[in-house]
């Protein structure tokens, strides 16, 4: 009989979270930290990974921090070396430049796809073979509702959102036969210092915490049970998912509220 108490527990496996310095990514941390992994706080900002892994010490858990700029690919060859295969990888960094598509430079072009999707492509050919010899593992990326639904000014953001997704996707179709697991979390609107400049224009904070059927905008660490899910053997039969953690933003119009009729009364449209 299973034991189905034991399905979360993360106990003596090592998780690699390559952003783990900050938001959903120390979070993340914390997250599987507190399910018995050894997590591994992998990020550009060393200084910043380091009190992430030493906040999780201090509660009794086990962490360590490592320096990894995925725009580098000595970086990320060393951080193969330094970490060898993880059982869990989380790849969570992005950034974005708002502006019209036909606005933007081949400079910004660049810089975005070369961390928010090439910085992807590095981490899973660096970690991803070891765990297909060794015929377990379970990679989790982060997309986003942008990779189905887009605003102006957000054209590149959304094609690299979307190409993780698809990436992913092949990647999991490819090693599902050598036991290896990838998925992709598509948050919605979340508190990170990616989303700054919303946060620095009320009517735009408020439009976007409307959009979502529970009127807010997500604390990262509410991200945190789907990063446990997809790492745990609760998902030992999920792969190739899109899981969204979007409170509705993609299930809804939202763009407005009609005039429904009261409680009890005859809805005739």
């Amino acid at each position: 009989m299973n034991d189905y108490s034991k399905m979360f527990d993360l106990t003596g496996r090592r998780a690699l979270v390559i952003g783990g310095a900050s938001g959903i990514g120390r979070a993340s941390c914390f997250g599987l930290a507190s399910f018995g992994a050894h997590v591994i706080c992998g990020d550009i900002d060393f200084a910043k990974a380091k009190d992430a892994a030493q906040a999780i010490k201090a509660e009794g858990r086990s962490a360590e921090a490592l320096r990894i700029d995925l725009c580098d690919p000595a970086s990320v060859a060393e951080a193969g070396q330094a970490v060898g295969v993880p059982d869990v990888l989380v790849i969570s960094p992005s950034i974005n430049v708002r502006k019209p598509l036909l606005d933007v430079t081949d400079e910004e072009f660049d810089r975005v796809i070369g961390l928010n999707l090439k910085g992807v492509f590095r981490a899973l050919k660096t970690f991803a073979p070891g765990m297909a010899a060794r015929g377990k593992g379970s990679i989790i990326a982060f997309s986003s509702v942008r990779a189905q639904v887009v605003e102006p000014g957000q054209g590149v953001y959304a094609a690299t959102k979307a190409g993780t997704l698809q990436m992913i996707r092949a990647l999991a179709a490819e090693l599902g036969p050598s036991g290896v697991r990838a998925n992709v979390v598509a948050p919605g609107v979340v508190e990170t210092p990616l989303t700054q400049q919303i946060k620095q224009n009320e009517a735009w904070y408020r439009a976007y915490a409307d959009k979502s059927m529970l009127r807010r905008w997500a604390d990262p660490s509410e991200m945190v049970g789907a990063v446990v899910y997809l790492a745990s053997d609760a998902s030992s039969y999920v792969t190739g998912s899109y899981l969204l953690v979007d409170a509705g933003w993609t299930a809804a119009d939202g763009r407005f509220t009609p005039p429904l009729p009261q409680s009890g009364a005859a809805n005739r449209l």
